[in-house]
């Protein structure tokens, strides 16, 4: 055995001798906390922004679907082709000037990710708009504020006393 790991000799030990290391073993961190600023950060509340395009698309793929259909059923009442492409034209230009409509957000399911988002954002935005919150708010300042003003009274304490004791004298 080299450089002395292990057993001194594999005999009668039921094995072959080889020595591993143990992958599962945990190691202690040095720091095991994320630094200060990192937290402050993780714990900012923050909206997903929806993606534009994937909306755009999904708007687009809703019209196309009620396209499609209704050139299905004109297909099988047997509707001319240029009648087909006419009526078609006509349903799609309405669709798209009418599908810029806002959506309910409780008619939206699960899978729809960025409507969701949006929605959310429009609510959430709706929101600070009636609690007259401004935008440039940010979470938490509240508290910084209250910190800072009891550091800076205990500050003007500290000069009190400095001055109370440099007069005493």
């Amino acid at each position: 055995m080299s450089s002395n790991v292990g057993l001194s000799t594999p005999r009668g030990s039921g094995t072959s001798g080889y020595v591993q290391r143990n992958l599962s073993h945990l190691r202690a961190r040095n720091d095991p906390y994320p630094p200060k600023d990192f937290r402050d950060e993780a714990l900012k509340h923050r909206h997903r922004k929806p993606d534009e395009e994937i909306l755009e698309h999904d708007r687009k793929r809703e019209v196309e679907v009620k396209v499609f259909e209704l050139r299905d059923r004109l297909e099988d009442e047997g509707l001319s082709e240029s009648g087909i492409e006419l009526q078609t034209t006509a349903l799609r230009n309405k669709l798209l000037s009418a599908s810029s409509a806002k959506a309910d957000a409780k008619t939206l399911k699960p899978h729809q990710v960025h409507e969701l988002a949006k929605a959310k954002m429009e609510e959430s935005e709706k929101l600070r708009k009636a609690l007259g919150i401004s935008e440039d708010y940010e979470e938490g300042s509240h508290w910084r504020k209250q910190e800072e003003r009891a550091r800076e009274a205990e500050k003007e304490k500290e000069r009190e006393r400095g001055r109370e004791e440099g007069g005493g004298k």
